[in-house]
């Protein structure tokens, strides 16, 4: 018997999946097969949390396969090995997989696709990298004039989107492994599955996108799609995402709001063109000046920020809401990657890693960009003297301050004119409420003003070579 394997990757859903129409369109029995590859799953930068939700929504995958007459096929090891043993063990004449843009994922599939029929098509991305070009033909490396150049593209529509298949063929007969346990619990902000992932786009199409111009940068992370879970393992096509927000274009109410969520999703579009352009800025800086220089902020400051010692509250309720739930809205972010690279002065990619091994949406194209652009070495960057002040932006995007007391309860009890700054209260004051800096909560580790200078003076000098 011959099949057509559907090799599932970063596409665990059955909605608008091209990969699942290309191999069904074969005519052959189809294989959906996913490889839990060991060097991925034990690799230093893991997330116990990902790893978790990955097999999590597995298993609803599964369980939607077998509705339609199917079933998961999980084989454990190098997928280098395994997909051509597959191909062998049913005759496959098709390998189909979603194509993806990291820098192991493209070696992987290069080699594969000299021993085995191996068809990549485009899914993580509306576009595919290399199609969006300059009138020279090469990756744009400004944001602006790569969403000037995608929009004047074909953009998806409704018609577009391909309907999960009410029936698949019968499965050859193929031995699964087990799928492993799980190295810790799911977030329970994030429910697994194709499923949870339609409804959140569904309740925030509905709900919230009119509001997110408005309220997408509060800290807490409420005024935000919370998407990026399910956009990271494909459990909702950005196709459709697009689509059916681009037709709330037209109702004045949600108009601003969807066009800054669309926005968003360019920003997402662009930096999986750039990392597929550009791998090498996984681990070097994209501005070739600070490729030449060591960075001067140390492992103690360093270890302050990660642990949320910082004494700047919305820099620790971030980083401990990080810790705790492998998620932060992209404010808090972007605060935090400006606060270590800029006021700290370290290096970015001990950030980038950092959160790598905690974020549940953790995606290498996102994170290397967002790392880069907030850092200042990237190609389409912040100004270097974008450096924010984490008083203010306590202040603007977090109002009441329910957030910060949320993960900083020893602050629970300070007045909120000193809640973003709290080594202003009167040492009396301090002693009243039971929070005293120093002892129940750090003082600063730098000084606001200082570092800000210093780091102006730092980005000045390798720049002008100094």
């Amino acid at each position: 018997m011959t099949a057509a394997i559907w090799w599932i990757r970063r596409d665990l859903r059955l909605h608008d999946n091209h990969a699942l129409r290309v191999a069904l369109s074969e005519g052959a029995p189809v294989l959906p097969l996913f490889v839990i590859d060991p060097s991925l799953i034990q690799a230093p930068l893991k997330s116990d949390r990902r790893i978790a939700f990955l097999l999590a929504s597995l298993r609803s995958l599964d369980s939607d396969l077998q509705q339609r007459g199917s079933r998961l096929v999980v084989r454990i090891g190098d997928p280098r090995i395994v997909i051509p043993a597959v191909v062998r063990e049913v005759g496959a004449r098709l390998v189909v997989a979603e194509a993806d843009v990291t820098p192991y994922a493209r070696r992987r599939d290069m080699a594969l696709a000299e021993t085995v029929p191996l068809r990549l098509v485009c899914g993580l991305t509306i576009h595919p990298p290399g199609t969006v070009l300059t009138p020279e033909g090469r990756p744009y490396t400004v944001f602006s004039q790569f969403a000037r150049a995608w929009w004047r593209l074909p953009q998806p529509s409704a018609a577009d989107l391909i309907p999960a298949p009410e029936h698949l063929p019968p499965l050859p007969n193929v031995v699964s492994d087990p799928l492993p346990n799980a190295p810790t619990a799911v977030p329970t902000r994030f429910p697994p599955g194709e499923a949870a992932a339609r409804r959140r786009l569904d309740a925030f199409l509905q709900r919230d996108i009119a509001r997110y111009a408005s309220d997408r940068d509060r800290l807490d992370g409420s005024g935000s799609s919370q998407l990026s879970p399910y956009f990271r393992f494909g459990l909702v096509s950005v196709r459709e995402a697009w689509s059916r927000a681009a037709v709330l274009l037209n109702e004045a109410e949600a108009a601003s709001g969807v066009r800054a969520w669309l926005n968003e999703l360019l920003w997402r579009e662009f930096y999986q063109h750039l990392l597929a352009a550009y791998p090498e800025s996984v681990y070097r800086s994209m501005r070739e000046p600070f490729r030449h220089v060591p960075w001067p902020g140390q492992e103690p400051l360093f270890g302050a920020w990660r642990d949320g010692v910082t004494g700047y509250p919305v820099i620790d309720a971030a980083m401990r809401q990080l810790a705790a739930e492998g998620w932060i809205s992209n404010r808090a972010r972007m605060l935090v990657a400006n606060f270590l690279s800029k006021l700290l002065l370290v290096d970015w990619r001990h950030g980038e890693r950092y959160f790598r091994q905690q974020l549940i949406d953790g995606d290498l194209a996102a994170n290397v960009g967002g790392w880069q652009w907030s850092a200042g070495t990237g190609t389409d960057v912040a100004p270097y003297f974008r450096i924010f002040n984490p008083i203010r932006q306590g202040e603007l995007f977090d109002p009441s301050g329910s957030w910060t007391r949320q993960w900083l309860p020893e602050l629970r009890n300070v007045p909120h004119d000193y809640l973003f700054a709290p080594w202003r209260m009167p040492d009396q004051l301090q002693r009243a409420i039971g929070c005293q800096i120093g002892r129940d909560y750090p003082r600063p580790i730098v000084t606001y003003e200082v570092a800000r200078q210093r780091a102006l003076e730092w980005f000045q000098g390798v720049l002008t070579g100094r």
